[in-house]
């Protein structure tokens, strides 16, 4: 049964890497082995014929081989058979001219001619090699033998059994084999490490599980409709789906590059980067409103993610103005029907003339509120809560008008956030402008109440551009803040009202402190001189900056 690969990608890795260590091991082996019995050879043949020279360095044995006969007892056989024992060789030969033995291991074959060709000594060269002769098979090695003129008169032939060299190599095998185990053992613990830790990250999915991954999140982040932008933990960026490449118009190359060098200075760079914290960022990026927020990962990169605005900003724009009409109209109510009373009364009076006045009156007073706004407030929505804050504020008793510092182009990215800041702190200056009788205000704590009169409540608007913000400031002259709760008014849920069963208070300034930071701006409170308040808030890269837009 053919076996089965494992599917988990920890357990192929482990396997593969048992696989490849223990063949490297074996290998390993294998390649030791290989030269070791012929290095086991080679030193055998050089101590055989260091054997032999230093017999043939003997000073009297040149001179006893030529003295006398081969003879068992003689003083040839004696010298080879005390330099054989001290050695360990497995014989000592020493022959003449003819080949004819003066010593051997067996006194018997002393007198015989040798069984292996002494020529290579006889001519005077030293000889290495392995053989076969009558002791069995040996590394040998032979050297002339030369007298006191230095003429060869013989040949000495030293032998070393190869039982013993192949008995080295069989001793050294166990010892190889042992080290090559605990190297593959070693590399056996690491792989298990590995395998674990590959685990760990992976989670124990499959291999093919991966790559479907793999696909899935391609899919996904090239197909949704938020941008997507990954950076490494220096900065680089290393994903950008379709989306993000529309918003931020970025190419394909901006893989791999810095963020501060394929995006120009800017808050959209800063909020990408890091350099501008919190969620729900509004940011600008060629005429499109952004939201962006950011999210760190476990190697110190980040992802951020966008959001276009632009899109629904003309939907935005027209749901503002038709609330905007639509508390108008309400307000208006009241104030109508009474003056239709007082038209209907001077007309059954008889009173025409004066009937016509008071119409002409109204309609004019009217009139030139709305030019007014207009006229120094270009943007339609912004506009047009103004003006429906204008009639609000008269059905309150409170007079409503607009600076005449007052310059907002009809460049405004995102109107419904003005018209969020904007109406938010015109009904807390009516509030305050409206509150308690005339003459009094909010004491400073450990003082009463100031004694003299103040004039007819009022709240000032005053809009301006400084270059891509826009600058906000309503003032009224209501009873102020005292310095300790200047702060406090843009915490959400506190208010100096008394909060009803349906309605929450200490929202709206919270909110409007809230929608500033986004920005990148401010939101802040002062006294006004003369008493009342002053709230400005300033909303950075509010206003595009395309060249060419109706003003």
């Amino acid at each position: 049964m053919r076996p089965r690969w494992p599917r988990r990608v920890f357990a192929q890795v482990l396997l593969v890497h048992l696989l490849i260590i223990t063949g490297v091991a074996g290998l390993a082996a294998g390649l030791f082995l290989a030269p070791l019995g012929a290095q086991l050879d080679e030193q055998a043949e050089r101590r055989a014929l260091s054997i032999a020279q230093a017999t043939a360095a003997q000073p009297d044995l040149a001179h006893d081989l030529l003295a006398g006969r081969p003879a068992p007892d003689g003083p040839v056989q004696a010298g080879a058979e005390r330099i054989r024992l001290a050695t360990g060789a497995s014989y000592v030969v020493i022959v003449d001219t003819r080949g004819i033995r003066y010593s051997h291991t067996t006194p018997s074959r002393i007198g015989g001619r040798v069984s292996s060709d002494p020529g290579p000594a006889l001519s005077g060269r030293e000889w290495t090699g392995i053989g076969r002769g009558t002791l069995g098979r040996s590394a040998r090695g032979k050297v002339p033998l030369r007298d006191d003129e230095g003429a060869v008169v013989g040949a000495v032939s030293v032998g070393i059994a190869y039982d013993n060299v192949h008995a080295l190599l069989v001793r050294a095998v166990p010892g190889i084999l042992l080290y090559a185990g605990a190297a593959l053992a070693a590399g056996a613990l690491a792989a298990v490490a590995v395998s674990r830790r590959l685990r760990k990250r992976t989670h124990g999915i499959e291999l093919t599980e991966i790559s479907a991954l793999l696909n899935e999140r391609e899919a996904m982040l090239h197909g949704i409709r938020e941008g997507v932008v990954a950076l490494d933990r220096r900065g680089r960026v290393r994903l950008v789906n379709d989306e993000a490449q529309r918003l931020l118009g970025l190419g394909p190359d901006a893989i791999g590059q810095p963020l501060d060098t394929v995006l120009p200075p800017g808050r959209t760079t800063d909020v990408l980067a890091g350099r501008v914290t919190g969620t729900d960022l509004l940011t600008v990026r060629d005429g499109r409103v952004l939201v962006a927020n950011r999210m760190d990962t476990a190697d110190g990169g980040t992802v951020a993610t966008l959001r276009d605005r632009t899109e629904l900003e003309q939907l935005r724009r027209e749901l503002d103005g038709t609330r905007g009409l639509t508390d108008a109209l309400r307000a208006q109510d009241h104030e109508h029907a009474n003056r239709l009373h007082t038209l209907l009364g001077l007309l059954e009076l008889g009173l025409y003339e004066e009937a016509a006045e008071f119409v002409a009156e109204v309609t004019g007073a009217h009139r030139a509120t709305a030019e007014q706004v207009t006229e120094r407030v270009r943007d339609p929505v912004v506009s047009a809560l103004l003006v429906g804050k204008s009639a609000v504020a008269a059905e309150r008793g409170v007079a409503l008008r607009v600076s005449p510092d007052s310059r907002l182009p009809d460049r405004v990215v995102d109107a419904r956030d003005v018209v969020t800041v904007l109406g938010n702190l015109v009904d807390n200056a009516l509030d305050a402008a409206a509150a308690g009788p005339r003459g009094e205000s909010w004491p400073e704590p450990g003082a009463g109440p100031r004694d003299e009169p103040r004039d007819e409540p009022w709240v000032e608007v005053e809009l301006r551009a400084a270059g891509s913000a826009v600058v906000l400031r309503v003032s009224d002259n209501g009873p102020g803040i005292p310095e300790a709760a200047r702060e406090l008014v843009f915490t959400d849920g506190w208010s100096t009202k008394e909060s009803s069963p349906h309605r929450r208070r200490g929202l709206g300034l919270a909110l409007v402190r809230r929608l500033a930071e986004r920005y990148g701006g401010t939101a802040r409170s002062a006294e006004r001189e003369g008493g009342g308040a002053v709230f400005t808030v300033e909303l950075p890269e509010a206003l595009n900056h395309l060249e060419g837009v109706k003003r």
